[in-house]
């Protein structure tokens, strides 16, 4: 018995001119500006185009627990550390909502101080044996303090925790982290700091914050909220190659 093949699916009719600039013209009303990738998903896929507004209305857009300037204040502090010249709207949309020359300046010395940071890993690891005395950790934390004189605690441990996971510095971020809980930042504000990393500094990123910030509530290194408890008590979140038991490489 002959098996009978299917037929291919005929080709959809190409995007026309007034459906792309349709679609287009409804990104640029919401977010003021166009970028060249919108165009090309605007050709090639609207509902990736539509799902990828979505996300960045909720990530950038959308009111969460960060004002508008706290939010900008980290969001400019993670430019600066990825590399990000496109990214410029984030310049006035801080400015218009009360942020300043000294903030900005404050925003570059955290950046640059955080992106330094390896030098902190560098000697835990390599000089402890020759400074028994020098405790890194308790340097890392006094810097830090010193550097935010003049802002505002809690922003400057976000903007610093959220640099050292645009940078995937899981040591660095670490301390971050045990220094928010010290100075009681709050969890969701925190969280909120970190999850911006997930446009310019990628998703993968973000991913390995969230483990560094779990491995801390589950060795015990910080003092969770019952909410962020019950996130750690959660099990099977090791991805595929535990679901699979597959050795990790």
């Amino acid at each position: 018995m002959t098996g009978k093949t299917s037929e291919p699916a005929a080709p959809k009719p190409a995007t026309t001119a007034p459906d792309i600039a349709a679609r287009l013209q409804a990104v640029k009303a919401k977010r003021g500006y166009l970028l060249p990738h919108h165009g090309l998903l605007a050709v090639t896929s609207e509902r990736l185009l539509d799902a990828y507004d979505q996300a960045y209305t909720a990530l950038a857009l959308d009111m969460r627990v960060l004002s508008v300037h706290d939010r900008e204040f980290v969001w400019l502090a993670i430019l600066i550390a990825t590399d990000e010249a496109l990214a410029t709207h984030h310049i006035p949309k801080f400015r218009a909502d009360g942020g300043s020359d000294d903030e900005i300046a404050a925003i570059l010395r955290l950046s640059a101080w955080a992106m330094g940071g390896k030098a902190y890993d560098f000697v835990a690891r390599h000089w402890r044996a020759h400074l028994p005395d020098f405790d890194p950790d308790a340097h890392y934390g006094s810097s830090l303090h010193r550097l935010a004189e003049g802002v505002c605690l809690r922003l400057a441990l976000m903007a610093v925790a959220a640099v050292h996971a645009a940078c995937g510095e899981h040591e660095l971020l670490a301390r971050a982290i045990i220094l928010a809980y010290a100075a009681n930042v709050p969890e969701p504000d925190l969280a909120e700091a970190l999850s911006l990393v997930m446009f310019p500094g990628s998703v993968p990123h973000f991913v390995e914050a969230a483990r560094v910030w779990l491995d801390l509530i589950r060795a015990g290194k910080v003092a969770p909220s019952p909410a962020f408890a019950a996130w750690a008590g959660l099990e099977g979140q090791g991805g595929h190659d535990e679901a699979s038991r597959a050795a990790p490489t």
